[in-house]
């Protein structure tokens, strides 16, 4: 059996455990283990010591230290008044511009994301109060609904990102470089939401009513009082992070240091909500971690099998250019996100892509972007995009009309997408700048 009809074989045999029902990590690691046993003879004392081995580098990097930290940071922000601050702090600012209070979804998920790096807590933050807010206001529930499942995939892409640690564990590139290329990707993809937005609030002014709010330059300065908070934590943890003060695991700490002091001074801190942040943090990152040494242990089962190498070799014999290429991986990644969660994804195929897009010229730091932006994609579209999940137990509405709101945003996606490919100065500038000095 040649190394394509293994990838194909293994895929096959991935989806066959998968539709059994097979928890992720436990699919990924039975995977390499019979294509170990079965492909290459290996004994099951050969295969223990190479899934022990794999599985320790995997899971003993330090760098993984700063996910639980991020994480629980997160946890905090989200069970503390957060999401009510953001709305009033930015409701006096946005409220005047073409779209209205929809920009609360779009800027209040893009401040979120700076101290959380999950898409799930900085959708389920910012919507618990936006979506009943907006629907009381009569805004167009569709481009309500659509605007929070897109902008919530910023916490991807907005560093602190922990998809943006696992992508540096598994390319061995530096994490703060990471970091930084992920701001001006992430800003460009918040910017397209708020342009969609005002334009089509421009077009169709019934979409986002005025209302009978009126905002003075006091309400203004409050609402600037209710952002200070939440804005000091964020040039904490990235100011010690970028001024190389800090390592990405110390500028978590810092972090956390600030979300729990800052839950504590505000009267919001009581035992339960500590011990349910830890709950969440040790729930989020036990699955996280056991999926990364799990596919790290399949991963090493496939260079075994010189899969990567070989299918690198097809690819590049078919002498594609390097945008083909890129498409033909983009392409790869939306296929794959319509069944499997981002993370999986990841270190599955990293093995794989990372060297094909390298070989032909692409940045790997460049490419952590690219593929956190494919992971979003697969947050925003059926059957298990995470967001749209989120957002129907959120509002009720049902997944085919979630899924329609966020098409327009996967499509904005999309257009970040060939942005960033056309123009990569967007996501390697800020970390040249700040670390080739």
């Amino acid at each position: 059996m040649g190394p394509l009809e293994v990838a194909l074989a293994t895929l096959g045999l991935l989806a066959a455990y998968l539709t059994l029902g097979i928890w992720v990590f436990a699919a990924v690691g039975l995977v390499g283990l019979t294509a170990l046993h079965l492909l290459l003879g290996f004994d099951i004392d050969r295969i223990g010591a190479i899934m022990r081995g794999s599985m320790w580098r995997s899971a003993s990097t330090w760098e993984l230290s700063a996910v639980p930290i991020f994480i629980m940071m997160g946890e905090l922000m989200y069970r503390s008044d957060m999401s009510e601050r953001l709305f009033r702090g930015l409701s006096p600012w946005v409220a005047r511009i073409p779209g209205g209070l929809l920009h609360t979804n779009i800027a209040g998920c893009t401040i979120f994301a700076a101290v959380s790096g999950s898409t799930t807590a900085t959708t389920a933050t910012v919507g618990k109060i936006t979506t009943a807010a907006l629907a009381e206001r009569n805004y167009d529930q569709r481009l309500a609904v659509g605007s929070l499942a897109g902008a919530g995939s910023l916490g991807l892409m907005i560093p602190p990102s922990i998809s943006f640690i696992i992508y540096g564990v598994l390319s061995e590139t530096s994490i703060a470089r990471l970091f930084a290329a992920g701001v001006f990707p992430g800003l460009l993809i918040a910017g397209l939401y708020s342009g969609y937005i005002g334009l089509r609030a421009a077009v169709n002014p019934t979409l986002a009513p005025r209302g009978t709010d009126t905002y003075t330059a006091v309400d203004r300065l409050r609402g600037l009082l209710d952002l200070l908070p939440v804005s000091v934590l964020v040039i904490f943890v990235l100011g010690s992070l970028y001024s190389g003060i800090a390592t990405p695991s110390e500028a978590a700490a810092v972090g956390f240091l600030g979300a729990f002091l800052m839950v504590l001074l505000t009267g919001q801190m009581t035992w339960n909500l500590f011990v349910e942040s830890i709950a969440g943090t040790i729930r989020i990152t036990t699955m996280g971690i056991t999926i990364l040494v799990a596919a790290n242990f399949m991963s090493s089962a496939m260079a075994y099998l010189h899969v990567p190498q070989e299918i690198a070799k097809f690819i590049v014999d078919l002498g594609l250019s390097r945008y083909a290429l890129i498409l033909l991986v983009a392409v790869f990644y939306v296929v794959l996100g319509l069944f499997l969660d981002g993370l999986s994804i990841m270190v599955m195929t990293l093995p794989i892509t990372l060297p094909l897009v390298v070989a032909v010229g692409f940045d790997p730091v460049w490419f952590g972007v690219f593929i956190v932006i494919m992971i979003e994609l697969g947050l925003v579209t059926p059957p298990i995009g995470f967001n749209l999940f989120v957002l129907q137990v959120m509002t009720g509405h049902t997944m085919g009309f979630i899924s329609r709101a966020a098409f327009p945003f996967f499509l904005l996606l999309c257009v970040a997408a060939v942005i960033i490919t056309a123009f990569p100065e967007i996501a390697l500038w800020l970390p040249d700048a700040l670390f080739n000095r």
